[in-house]
């Protein structure tokens, strides 16, 4: 098996044992980046200098016989949202082209005291608006399984940098489905974890009621590993949760007799590839086969879930993004007459379509005489979401769907149809509404495209869905498939 194939333990153990170096799985790591990212064009930018530091750092240390933690030595990347102090962050938009922060957010600070090795920043729709990173600022991401397609969005670039294997793993943030729609597409494991879990200082804000930072890897286990280290209160950010934190490695490998597993008839319903909806009932059938009790049930409000979160997020977005005016910093228009013409045209000149109209949604939303109308009315709704949620958990240890209706489209196929777009997060936008955790893992193929299976959780339980996903993972070979890139192409 090629050092690049391995799972997050099977690296340490080579680490610890010797049989390689932090430096030369760095180098494996970066060669992989040069000879396959001009395809996949995951990474925006590739740290290098930082990477091979950071792991003759690690190298040192081995050399003295001091014992190096879980993610000690291993080489991941960042989705371009995430504030990194010294390097540049530029949330795939022309607004922050140039923007290097001068700290980092708490997740990456974490990463790095647990000797995480940084390759570099990966590639986004602008601002995380979007579902197919084709509304980056620089360039579209490709789909490693078959460059033809997205790789999925927002963060496109975290989950195609490790399905080809460019990265062992990385962080995305997920608003209303942006770490496991990608993640679904791309055949990988994605966890958007509780809100309030993982502290989002240092995040570049979308929607602040409903971002939230999560971990993209390979297996199961390597998702389990990484939150243990970025999850955790944080003083510096008011939403942060104190909490006991588990040790997610103790739900793995424990069967799932008797666990009962809802199935919400509205995640089935017309708009669900016939492919697709064979993929899971076929999941069901094995988890079934595995002990677990599996039932349909219902979420009711379900319909309404996906006008409500694009008033509630384009709201927040117009609020967040107003501060983006050319004065402060980030792009700066020039040749302006006075301050008002600067804010007009720095922005119509930095920001991409697709952001310049979830802000004009979102002021709109806000706007006098509407407010109670349209977001008042959705924060309602999201009330009636939370409620479903809660009262399906009083019957159901885990909720299981689709993570996404289809497999990855093709790039430019629905890039002229805003609707037919946002209707590729229809399964997750309503677990960010509810604030609870969900996972999605590689279920199936159709057609040679990876199919994503979502599972949802009461808030913190995410040991629970660690529990399901790892043990569906062992009994199917779904995440040992991996694409392969040839020149020009993927088969």
């Amino acid at each position: 098996m090629e050092i690049t194939s391995q799972s997050i333990g099977e690296l340490h153990e080579l680490l610890v044992t010797k049989r390689i170096s932090a430096v030369e799985l760095a180098q494996t790591m970066l060669q992989r980046i040069k000879h396959i990212d001009p395809e996949v064009q995951a990474f925006l930018q590739v740290t290098e200098d930082v990477a091979l530091g950071r792991a003759a750092q690690v190298d040192e240390k081995i050399a003295r016989g001091e014992e190096i933690g879980a993610l000690e030595g291993i080489p991941m990347a960042l989705k371009d949202n995430l504030c990194t102090e010294g390097i540049r962050t530029t949330c795939s938009s022309k607004m922050l082209e140039n923007f290097v922060p001068p700290y980092s957010a708490t997740a990456v600070e974490k990463l790095k005291s647990a000797g995480a090795i940084l390759l570099g920043k990966l590639n986004m729709d602008e601002f995380a608006m979007g579902s197919s990173t084709e509304n980056s600022g620089f360039f579209a991401t490709h789909n490693p399984w078959d460059l033809e397609r997205v790789p999925g969005g927002s963060s496109g670039g975290s989950a195609a940098a490790v399905a080809a294997e460019e990265a062992v793993y990385t962080l995305g943030s997920d608003t209303g489905g942006s770490i496991r729609q990608p993640s679904s597409f791309c055949g990988v494991v994605g966890l958007k974890p509780t809100y309030g879990a993982v502290s989002r200082y240092g995040l570049i804000a979308y929607a602040s009621s409903l971002d939230q930072i999560g971990p993209i890897t390979k297996t199961v286990e390597d998702n389990a590993r990484v939150l243990r280290e970025i999850v955790g209160h944080d003083h510096r950010d008011s939403t942060s949760v104190p909490f006991e934190i588990p040790n997610y490695a103790e739900f793995l490998n424990k069967d799932i007799k008797g666990l009962r597993i809802g199935v919400p008839k509205e995640y089935f319903a017309k708009g669900l590839d016939e492919g697709v909806k064979t993929v899971l009932h076929e999941a069901l059938a094995t988890l079934e086969g595995l002990g677990a009790i599996v039932e349909e049930c219902s979420l009711p409000h379900t319909e309404y879930a996906m006008p409500a979160y694009y008033l509630i997020a384009t709201a927040e977005a117009s609020s967040n993004l107003a501060r983006y005016d050319g004065v402060r910093y980030g792009y700066r228009a020039e040749n302006t007459e006075d301050v008002l013409s600067l804010f007009k045209k720095t922005r119509s000149e930095a920001f991409g379509s697709e952001v310049k109209a979830r802000i004009m949604l979102g002021t709109y939303a806000l706007s006098a005489g509407y407010y109670d109308a349209y977001y008042l009315k959705a924060q309602k709704v999201r009330t009636l979401i939370q409620n479903d949620f809660n009262q399906a958990f009083d019957r159901f240890d885990v909720l299981l769907s689709p993570t996404a209706p289809t497999t990855a489209f093709k790039i430019g196929e629905k890039s002229g149809d805003p609707l037919t777009m946002y209707l590729s997060d229809v399964c997750t936008v309503p677990i960010n509404l509810a604030g609870i955790p969900s996972l999605s893992l590689p279920a199936g193929f159709v057609d040679g495209m990876p199919v994503g299976m979502q599972l949802m959780g009461r808030p913190f339980a995410e040991g629970t869905l660690y529990r399901v996903a790892h043990a569906f993972e062992q009994n199917t070979d779904f995440h040992t498939r991996k694409p392969s890139l040839i020149k020009g192409g993927a088969r």
